[in-house]
Formats: C-alpha cells, structure tokens, sequence
C-alpha cells in the first residue's frame, strides 16, 4: 500500500444544462490530474443542479445511459486517475432518483457507488425551504471503496450532520471521508468547516469535501469552500468561493499517528439512555 499520494477537490458553480456542467467537470477534472492529482473529488449534483421536479426529472438518465457517468470513465481511463463524482442524479424506477456518487478507477471502471442516505428536508430563515424526500429515494447502506491507499467511506452533503456514519464507516476500515455537497450560503457559513473539522477529528480520517458554490441557474446559493483536512483536523486547503480546484499531499501515516494520540474508535462501550 502507497503511503502517500496527491488530492485535489474540484469545485463547481452547476447550471440546469448538463453538457455544460460535463465540460466544466472535466476541464477541472484534467487541469488538476496535469497539476499531479492521484485522486479527484466533484462535488454534490456535478452533472445537474436542479430544485424543481419537472425540470429536474427531465434531465435525468439510467445509468447505463448517463452521458456524465460515460464521460467521466473516460477521463479517469484517459488521465490514469482515481475519480471520485460527487454525485450524480440516477434514476431508480418511474417515479424515484438517487443522489448517487461513484469512485472509478484508473481503468475507467465503477468501483463502487453509494446513495445519499439522509434527505434534506428543512425549512431555513428567510423562507429557504428544501425537500430532497420528494424526488430521492434515500440510500440504505454506508459504503467504503477500496483504493490503493486504503479505505475511502463514502458521504454526500446532509450526511456530515449525522456523526454515527462516519464513525462506522471508520470502524470499517476507511482512513478517508469524502463529503462532497452544495451546502447552502446560511447553514455554510454557520456549520460547514466546523461539521468536517469534527468528523475528521472524531474518526481521525482525511476529509476531502468538494462543494458547490456561487449563484446557481436554479436559483439556489451555494456557500463553495471546498476543504481538505487532516486526521488532525487541520484544514490544509479551503476553496474560498472561486470554481476551480485545491490540492494536498496525503501521508497515510498521519491517520495511524491521530489514532494512536486519541485512540476514541477502540473505546465503544455499551450503555443505554433512561428518560
């Protein structure tokens, strides 16, 4: 196993055109593999970013026939990297999508998938009010990809509020966490860096969390500052609020040192809550 490779987080400003939103993944996509990225993350909804149903749900392909999904394997084959797509929207049956974000291989080949488990059904200040339940059918399962560094588990987004996955998913075997999402302007400013700060220290996992950012076509505000941080919770790179792409150099080494500090995954123990 390699103990050290190059990251990169891309971040996005999606539109409602999903040609559109290809070229500008894949420009970033190959910018940072020339710039010596091993592995690339996209952020949330890469290829599509859409509230409303009717335009959304036109917009949408099986995944055997998504021209995103198609086009990213090639980059990832073309350029000999690992890629991480945020998420795509899949359809699953007549009436139901999945947020679905895929790892590929250097080959080109789907490694794995997960499905966004929890939906983001809120009502925020100022009227900003969001209800992911109505067109995604939340994923079931947690999820850590096999790569050559080791365990990547697999998050998107309103995940990062639900701590109990990210310690499962490192108390099976992954040492990095990708949250990639489109945060909201106001709950990003509030809680972003201090939910990915937490969830690294908490698992003592790299985080890698691309993000959306800026004014979107669908109206939509999204606050951008893509992060990588150490098992630490040192953040090593911050997007601002620009598209474009950050990048670190990952050392394996500095998972196994958090760890062995604050040895917190080996200290479970069973207790129950009276009310």
């Amino acid at each position: 196993m390699a103990n050290h490779f190059q990251v990169a987080c891309v971040q996005m400003c999606s539109s409602r055109n999903v040609a559109d939103n290809i070229k500008q993944a894949c420009v970033l996509i190959e910018e940072a593999a020339d710039a010596g990225a091993d592995l690339v993350v996209t952020p949330e909804m890469t290829s599509l970013l859409e509230q409303q149903t009717k335009v959304l749900f036109a917009n949408v392909f099986k995944e055997e026939d998504d021209p995103a999904l198609k086009r990213f394997r090639d980059v990832a084959r073309e350029r000999g990297i690992w890629l991480v797509i945020g998420s795509l929207p899949i359809w699953l049956s007549d009436t139901q999508i999945a947020n679905r974000c895929y790892v590929l291989s250097p080959q080109g080949d789907v490694v794995s998938f997960y499905d966004k488990i929890h939906m983001f059904d809120v009502d925020l200040a100022g009227g900003e009010s969001y209800r992911e339940s109505q067109n995604f059918q939340p994923g079931e399962r947690g999820v850590v990809a096999q790569t050559p560094w080791g365990g990547l588990g697999l998050s998107i987004c309103y995940d990062v509020r639900f701590p109990a996955l990210y310690r499962d998913l490192a108390q099976n075997g992954a040492s990095f966490l990708t949250v990639p999402a489109a945060f909201t302007q106001q709950t990003g400013e509030a809680h972003w860096h201090v939910l990915l700060q937490a969830r690294a220290i908490e698992t003592g996992c790299y985080v890698f969390a691309s993000a959306q950012t800026g004014q979107h076509e669908c109206g939509r505000h999204t606050y951008g500052h893509s992060l990588i941080i150490s098992p630490w919770g040192e953040v090593l790179a911050d997007g601002q609020t620009d598209v474009g792409f950050i990048s670190a150099s990952i050392d394996l080494d500095d998972v196994a040192r958090a760890r062995t500090k604050v040895p917190s995954l080996q200290h479970d123990r069973p207790f129950r809550t009276e009310p």
